[in-house]
């Protein structure tokens, strides 16, 4: 329950019932329209949870706003700034959706093969978004991402970011915004059990190790040097409980990082000396062998340290004037047993909170370090420092910043109108100001060459974009994306050949048909309520016909813009086919579902090759998680017969006995769930098939699902045909389940071609296509730097196999035998007419071997021969 008071806490209202913990926002100033709205996420009385706002005057279930269709994840609603976040899962994926300035929500895209587990917001300041991805193949590693100002489109940062789960299933991932300068940020980066910390300048487009100082702080060498030895600090918390693991930095102090950790090839848990920086990270120095209370004073000028410890304190403090000049400061009153370090409103003092002694009340001891300082400082008690990176570049984020500091020699306060930033000039762009734009990514092989963005396999830079509606114009993506608040101008413009296009008319794609709830089995009578969704294409031009199956049908416009969801009733039990049709003049699309009217399944995926041959027998897979084999019935629908087959195992091996596209639809059951999937197999009388294989680093990155294999396969017949110049509808590359990662080629035979022609024209292409394999001119980009080589399976090159069904052999087989019976024919005719004197003694000499031939060894002779 969530009360709320107007009167500084005289009088609770409550404001709202069945309320997520932690999941309630006030109104955010500049982007709410009204101060007193209310955001929260509220269990509904179904049991999901729901995104509504509300009024605090007027909160009942009435005035209620509901501001996303359809159910949430719970503890999935934040707000924070511009930006609000919430998620779905449906199945075993999840989706994120965004809301930029209260507008309507939008789903963020990640790339395509992200799968991620959780997602963690990081940032959402300076109109961008940080989001850390937990994908599908890490476990204590996170991705960061970065988004562009709607916060739809995210470009990746840095891989493998140490992450660690909190109690309450709250999650920390260790990744530091450094505060007083924009665009630096710490992370902490885990690879192969092994943390080292990295640094940023320009908000995570490029990434440096710590520099390690030369000397300790005895003045004795380090011996610590690049590139086997850096510098790492414990940045949100460390595993020692012994360490916070809290890096120090401040708005008020620019450039002041101080923080504990250890030099060495990684971060080591138990080591936490600590270490300080004055210009942003690009030089360190060691300061002490434990770490600290700090807490900083006077805009930095004065840091107060005092040791971590269970012992009672004598020594109160260690007051560090910077740079680096320490002096102690006794307590006057005894020894205190410290609990924490408390700043205070006087800006020259501090307090101290702890305890005389375990059985004694806390006492908290102010502190004033004004007697210290005589005065306060004057311009000729300052000197200028500028930002640089550790390549020593003075224009970052588009700008060159100085910050002015303390001279050492001068002792005096700065004082409270102090402001650090002194000058600031812009600067002309360069390649480092622009990161790759969604759907590219930065070759792991040219790392010298930091401006290039390659595009990833999945992504055709040249494709319109979803949402693309015919008559509006959309611009193509060069790779390349300005640093959101980099203000550099002029200079390189990676993206000056951006080209504007029209939209085409797109035909639909990606039909989906649902019933809310998920569920496919239902009682009768019982309401149902269908919902259409379209992933791709126009709709404002399409029209849809639905065919609910028990003579419902309807054509409706607009139908998955509007997302008004389509409510039926079935009064009888049965089975029944309900298919929407998406049409337009681009193209068409359509989408099956079967209802059936009499322990839930989380995933269904029907494996099934697309090309096969007419009356070969073919294995169709029904792929269910969880896996319950010895509960879950399938039903198997081959084309559109409402009869099903049905399976208690999870494959049906059938045959096509006609040539063709034919849609198979699988149905696994259950207890009261029911999941569907459906693919379109084509049936051909004869075709070709090459075995095909990868480089090997592609299982590195294989999820083994089956649209990552589509995809894969799709990109490799482009690329073949494009080389080849065969027709890309002749050519169906299908990529196998399981490790390693192989392939087959289907190779068509051309439409509307005389069958004469047929076999040299299919020769020609098969040695096309080798010629090309074997030249290892076919490959492709991955995720991660690495280039994939597609080639033939066999090192000989040897691998052709012949495909298609027994009908086509049949028939040479009867040929064949009708020769040989004509051959017969003609050859006893030619018998017939010759001499009758010859046909006499042919007659008698088979008579004499005959007569001197023995029944008895004949068959003798017989039987060794069967035995032999």
């Amino acid at each position: 329950k969530v009360y709320v008071s107007v009167d500084l806490g005289k009088k609770w209202i409550l404001l709202q019932e069945r309320v997520s913990k932690d999941h309630i926002f006030w109104a955010v100033a500049g982007v709410d329209g009204d101060p007193d709205l209310v955001h929260m996420e509220i269990q509904d009385t179904g049991g999901g949870y729901r995104y509504i706002t509300c009024q605090i005057q007027n909160c009942s279930d009435k005035t209620m706003a509901v501001q996303f269709a359809g159910g949430t994840d719970r503890d999935s609603l934040t707000v924070q700034d511009d930006y609000i976040f919430l998620q779905t899962t449906s199945g075993n994926r999840t989706k994120y959706y965004v809301s930029y300035r209260r507008n309507g929500f939008v789903q963020m895209k990640l790339p395509k093969y992200a799968l991620p587990k959780d997602l963690q917001i990081i940032s959402t300041d300076e109109n961008q978004v940080f989001v850390a991805v937990q994908e599908w193949y890490q476990t204590d590693t996170y991705n960061l991402y970065q988004s562009d100002p709607q916060g739809v489109y995210y470009s990746i940062l840095l891989e493998n970011v140490r992450s660690t789960k909190q109690p309450e299933e709250n999650v920390l991932i260790d990744i530091l915004e450094v505060r007083g300068v924009k665009g630096v940020f710490l992370a902490n980066q885990k690879i192969d059990g092994k943390v080292t910390t990295l640094i940023t300048y320009n908000k995570g487009r490029d990434w440096d190790f710590l520099n390690p100082p030369d000397t300790d702080m005895n003045g004795k060498p380090t011996n610590c040097k690049p590139p086997d030895c850096y510098l790492h600090l414990h940045l949100r918390w460390a595993d020692n409980p012994y360490v916070s693991g809290t890096v120090h930095t401040k708005d008020t102090a620019p450039g002041l990082i101080m923080g504990a950790g250890n030099l060495g090839s990684q971060l080591v848990e138990y080591k936490e000396e600590m270490y300080i920086t004055s210009d942003c990270g690009n030089t360190w120095r060691q300061v002490f062998e434990e770490e600290h209370h700090i807490l900083y004073l006077d805009h930095g000028g004065v840091i107060v340290a005092i040791k971590d410890t269970s012992i009672p304190l004598k020594i109160l403090n260690r007051q560090l004037k910077m740079p680096f000049i320490m002096s102690n400061f006794s307590l006057a009153e005894g020894e205190l047993f410290l609990n924490r370090v408390l700043p205070n409103r006087c800006k020259k003092c501090w307090r101290v909170f702890g305890h005389i002694s375990y059985r004694s009340d806390w006492e908290l001891v102010k502190v004033d370090f004004r007697p210290s300082f005589p005065r306060e400082c004057t311009d000729d008690d300052y000197e200028s420092w500028d930002l640089t990176n550790l390549q020593g570049d003075r224009c970052i984020m588009g700008q060159q910043r100085s910050f002015r500091k303390r001279k050492i020699s001068s002792w005096c306060i700065k004082g409270r109108s102090f402001t650090s930033a002194l000058t600031s000039r812009v600067c002309e762009c360069a390649n480092s100001d622009f990161l790759c734009d969604y759907g590219f990514e930065r070759s792991a092989a040219l790392k010298s060459d930091s401006s290039k963005c390659f595009a990833d396999f999945w992504f055709n830079p040249e494709a319109p974009p979803e949402d693309c509606v015919l008559g509006q114009a959309y611009t193509s993506s060069t790779g390349y994306r300005k640093v959101v608040s980099n203000v550099c101008e002029g200079g390189v413009d990676l993206q000056q050949n951006l080209a504007q296009h029209m939209c085409p008319l797109i035909a639909p794609k990606g039909l989906q048909i649902s019933i809310r709830g998920e569920s496919l089995a239902v009682k009768p009578g019982e309401d149902i309520t269908f919902i259409v969704r379209q992933e791709q294409g126009d709709i404002l031009n399409t029209k849809y016909q639905v065919d609910l199956g028990d003579g419902f049908k309807a054509i409706y416009v607009n139908l998955t813009m509007t997302g008004e969801p389509i409510r039926h009733r079935y009064e009888n039990p049965g089975i029944y086919r309900v298919s929407v049709k998406a049409e337009n003049v681009a193209g068409h699309d359509e989408a099956v579902m079967f209802v059936q009217v009499n322990s839930p399944l989380q995933a269904l995926s029907l494996e099934v090759l697309p090309v096969i041959g007419r009356n070969q027998e073919v294995n169709l897979t029904a792929i269910i998680l969880p896996k319950n084999p010895n509960l879950t019935v399938f039903y198997w629908w081959i084309g559109n017969s409402l009869q099903p087959l049905l399976t208690l195992e999870s494959f049906l091996v059938a045959r096509f006995a006609e040539t063709g596209e034919v849609r198979v639809t699988v149905q696994a059951s259950c207890g009261n769930s029911m999941l569907q999937d459906s693919k379109v197999v084509h049936v051909f009388d004869h075709f070709h098939v090459l075995s095909l294989k990868f480089t090997k680093h592609l299982d590195m990155y294989n999820p083994d699902i089956p649209e990552w294999r589509e995809d894969i396969g799709r990109v490799v017949t482009r690329l073949l045909a494009k080389e080849t110049n065969i027709p890309e509808e002749t050519l169906v590359t299908v990529v196998k389940p399981g490790l390693p990662t192989t392939a087959d080629l289907h190779v068509l035979l051309p439409a509307n071609q005389p069958k004469r022609k047929m076999s040299v024209t299919s020769d020609k292409r098969i040695a096309a296509l080798k010629q090309a394999l074997n030249a290892h001119n076919i490959s492709f980009f991955l995720r991660g730097g690495h280039w994939v080589l597609v080639t033939l399976a066999d090192s000989d090159s040897d691998s052709e196999r012949l495909g298609g069904g027994s009908g086509y052999w049949a028939i040479v087989v009867l040929f064949v035998i009708c020769l040989v019976i004509v051959g017969a024919f003609i050859l006893y005719k030619f018998k017939r007419q010759k001499l009758p004197g010859r046909n006499v003694y042919a007659q008698m000499h088979n008579e004499k071997e005959q007569e001197m031939t023995s029944p008895v060894n004949h068959s003798e002779d017989t039987q060794n021969i069967i035995q032999g």
